[in-house]
């Protein structure tokens, strides 16, 4: 029997805890502190899948390639992925590694830069809708509009944002790599930012496309297609709730998937907040998972053990 799998996806806005610590070194203690909880679990006996988001992280490579156009070329977003999923699986990697060192325990760590397929045809490409980093006088996003071929709308009142198409996973391609690694009992970084998108050519060829994948569906993919036994969802708040930001907000211990549904339905889980979350434990729960765990980085181990974070299981 080998030990059970479980993979942990850490949302990028986790690695900032605020405005004020923003600089790579802030965000290198951030996964440090985060590293530290999940080498309890490594300690424990589990075998450990670590995903991630990069939504600032992609914001900020994007404005410095603004700041820098009259200078060097710009960043296609696809790479601007793949540079996030390099560095951020550094972080985790040096940090994590550091952490088990000093808990006595050895063991081997590595990052699949990852691509995960789409469908050209997905209707997503057609409605963009996912805004992307910084924000643009009118002027200058038609300028980009119309020299760049980007998509841009005016966000809030606050300025005008490219937005982008954000397409389903279909195919994880370097899943076999991952499995393989996992076998030889090493921790992995993958799916970072929820891959790097790609199409397939008429001819069969893969080829990357300006889009961006929600990170806990790639994610609720992969913990799918390994059979992972448990699949955590870290983010900013200790539990689920329910009626969030109201004077009724209650918070959520436990949830089937039929529950999860059905407030889903009601609108308590906004498409821009906590949505794309309980979606994807759902679809993860439905094809065969045992039980997801949303909570904050730092309560990892307490969530595991039942003693806070909101669980949510078949029945």
């Amino acid at each position: 029997m080998k030990p059970p799998l479980v993979v942990i996806a850490i949302g990028g806005n986790s690695l900032i805890t605020d405005a004020r610590h923003m600089s790579v070194l802030d965000q290198y203690r951030a996964a440090g502190e985060t590293s530290h909880h999940i080498a309890a679990l490594v300690k424990e006996g589990y075998r450990v899948v670590i995903t991630h988001g990069n939504g600032p992280q992609v914001g900020f490579i994007l404005m410095r390639s603004e700041i820098a156009k009259n200078i060097l070329h710009q960043v296609p977003l696809e790479s601007c992925v793949a540079d996030t999923q390099g560095a951020i699986g550094y972080q985790i990697m040096q940090t994590l590694q550091n952490e088990l060192r000093r808990q006595g325990l050895r063991q081997s760590l590595a990052t699949v830069v990852t691509q995960v397929l789409v469908d050209a045809d997905d209707p997503a490409f057609r409605e963009p809708s996912k805004p992307i980093g910084p924000f643009f006088t009118r002027e200058d996003a038609m300028h980009h509009q119309q020299n760049d071929g980007w998509v841009v709308r005016e966000d809030a009142g606050r300025g005008w944002r490219r937005v982008v198409p954000s397409p389903k996973p279909l195919q994880i391609m370097e899943e076999q790599a991952i499995e393989a690694l996992l076998d030889r009992g090493i921790i992995v970084v993958a799916v970072g930012g929820g891959g790097i998108p790609v199409v397939r050519t008429p001819e069969g060829d893969l080829q990357g496309v300006a889009a961006v994948i929600d990170k806990d569906a790639a994610s609720s993919l992969l913990a799918r297609n390994l059979k992972a036994r448990l699949f955590v969802i870290s983010t900013g708040v200790d539990k689920v709730s329910l009626n969030f930001g109201k004077p009724d907000e209650r918070s959520i211990d436990r949830m089937t998937v039929a529950e999860a549904k059905r407030y889903l339905a009601e609108g308590q889980f906004p498409a821009g907040s906590m949505g794309p979350k309980i979606e994807a434990a759902v679809a993860f729960l439905e094809q065969g998972g045992e039980q997801v765990i949303v909570t904050q980085p730092h309560l990892l181990e307490d969530a595991i053990h039942g003693r806070t974070g909101t669980r949510i299981v078949n029945a």
